[in-house]
């Protein structure tokens, strides 16, 4: 479904993503586990588009995102690590517009709001909101089309236990549905609990590349895996 072959990025004299290849299968849930600053963000940006490898191929369903980016693009939804919407729209506003983009009917488009649970919030303005119903707002949206291929950045980084329990669900809801998601995150459980391969990101390079059980077999016969986290990243990014 994916296939990311040598990417390199650089930005003048530094180099963000360094030599990187992976392929992720059709329906995979697939992780990228490591500490901020250490290639996620811009390997996913990539994928979408929305930044020019230096180096390297990226193919979307056989599609060469350089050559053919807007057919690629028909593939994806993105969720950003900082979503931003216009401050003085509501929930509902929000949700219908972008519905209107996908050509979403208005209806399917208040039942994905519904389904949301923003619990009384959903004509109130987005200025109201914390950052973690911003951030469901944003998976949401995300929702709206039928895409076969869900990417989203640090998608439970400002959200109460609740929000991150029914992002876990919505990940399983959309796995159901055999989509191919990639998700980024720098905790260690998220990624064990949701993922069927993780790829662990250090520097810009990738340290492993594996499922969670066969790293557990492969490298930590005697340990545990947050011993081969910690081995890659080192104990001031581990986070549980």
């Amino acid at each position: 479904m994916i296939s990311v072959q040598h990417l390199t990025k650089q930005y003048g004299k530094f180099t963000a993503v360094n030599d990187v290849s992976f392929d992720v299968k059709q329906g995979e849930v697939f992780a990228f586990l490591g500490p901020n600053g250490s290639g996620k963000t811009t390997t996913l940006k990539s994928i979408v588009g929305l930044c020019l490898p230096t180096h390297g191929t990226i193919l979307v369903n056989g599609l060469d995102v350089r050559k053919r980016p807007k057919e690629a693009k028909n593939l994806i939804s993105y969720l950003p690590q900082r979503v931003i919407f216009p401050e003085t729209l509501t929930a509902s506003e929000v949700v219908r517009f972008y519905g209107s983009i996908r050509n979403i009917s208005r209806v399917a488009a208040d039942e994905a709001l519904a389904n949301a649970g923003f619990n009384g919030f959903s004509d109130k303005p987005v200025n109201e909101f914390s950052g973690g119903m911003i951030q469901r707002l944003g998976m949401t949206v995300i929702s709206l089309p039928d895409s076969p291929i869900l990417l989203l950045d640090e998608p439970t980084a400002n959200l109460d236990p609740q929000g991150v329990k029914q992002f876990r669900d919505f990940i399983l809801q959309q796995k159901a549905k055999g989509k191919t998601i990639i998700f980024s995150t720098h905790l260690l459980a998220e990624a064990e609990q949701l993922a069927d391969r993780v790829a662990i990101f250090v520097s810009g390079k990738l340290g492993a590349l594996e499922s969670i059980d066969d790293l557990r077999t492969t490298f930590l016969k005697t340990g545990t895996i947050e011993d081969l986290y910690l081995h890659y990243v080192g104990s001031s990014h581990y986070e549980k």
